[in-house]
């Protein structure tokens, strides 16, 4: 049965990378000429894709029928999961079981195995940080510190440990930061150049975000009424000056070298978000292997 989640996110242009992705890695691998020359292609084998660590979150488990799939193999594969993206699954545990040609699950397995180990280590740091901001109304942000080529696979990761996607692209989301204010001279002007740009069509203009480095540039920005303000590289005090001179209404956002022993005490101050980049970019990889045995015909 398709994961629901993993099938909404998947969607359009979503999907469309990340069907590119696994087609780059398939071709990457090129033909297996070894297991060509020696298997037959009538062999089959059972493949267990087993958790090598206890506390996984699991992400990236539907990958694995579309590699197939991209391999033109749909019909001689059959796949059981025995977990779902977001599970907490134990040491040892069975996630799934692949029977199908051996040529074709030997050289998907790699490709399997580097979606499903990356994304879940992924969801796994995720998982780690939204849990030290419990108790609070603080929800964990990711950023665009993505891979190239895998931010949809990466941010879908985040979402299976707990977290909240911010901007998957520029367009998305309007951001001035630090180079953009200060070309423009201020915030305000900024903002008044944006205004211009978007001239008798502000219906189209996506929400903006102001990243602010002093208090001042907290109080200019909220005269902006922009959606949403990032409180950039504040010290504690600060950040809580900072978020006093915010009204309802502005979402806030603690950004910039967020340490995850530090969230806690972010989580205290009540901002809306805290957006923390190495949830993605310095995740480790989750321990997954994939064990193969022959099948033997009945």
């Amino acid at each position: 049965m398709p994961d629901p989640r993993f099938e909404r996110f998947f969607t359009g242009k979503a999907r469309d990378f990340l069907i590119r992705a696994i087609d780059l890695a398939l071709e990457e691998d090129g033909p297996d000429l070894t297991s060509m020359a020696v298997f037959a292609p009538t062999d089959r084998l059972t493949a267990s894709i087993v958790a090598k660590e206890e506390g996984i979150v699991a992400a990236g488990l539907p990958i694995a029928p579309l590699v197939i799939e991209r391999m033109g193999q749909t019909t001689d594969c059959d796949i059981t999961f025995f977990a779902a993206d977001g599970d907490r699954i134990p040491d040892r545990m069975v996630v799934a079981s692949l029977v199908g040609p051996a040529i074709t699950l030997l050289k998907a397995e790699r490709v399997i195995l580097n979606f499903l180990c990356h994304l879940s280590g992924i969801a796994t740091k995720t998982a780690t940080a939204v849990a030290a901001l419990a108790g609070s109304k603080t929800r964990l942000l990711d950023t665009r510190k993505t891979l190239p080529g895998l931010r949809y696979p990466e941010k879908y990761a985040v979402l299976c440990g707990g977290g909240v996607n911010h901007r998957i692209d520029l367009a998305e989301m309007l951001m001035f930061k630090d180079n953009h204010i200060d070309r423009a001279g201020g915030i305000p002007q900024a903002m008044a150049a944006l205004r211009k740009a978007y001239h008798g069509r502000m219906e189209t203009m996506p929400p903006v975000e102001i990243e602010c480095r002093t208090l001042a540039e907290v109080a200019q920005a909220v005269a902006e009424s922009p959606k949403r303000l990032m409180l950039d590289n504040m010290d504690r005090e600060t950040m809580r000056q900072a978020l006093a001179l915010v009204p309802a209404g502005i979402e806030t956002e603690v950004s910039g070298g967020v340490d995850l022993d530090a969230l806690a005490g972010i989580g205290a101050l009540g901002p809306d978000f805290v957006s923390v980049g190495r949830i993605t970019h310095s995740a480790k990889s989750a321990d997954f292997s994939l064990l193969l045995k022959e099948t033997v015909a009945p």
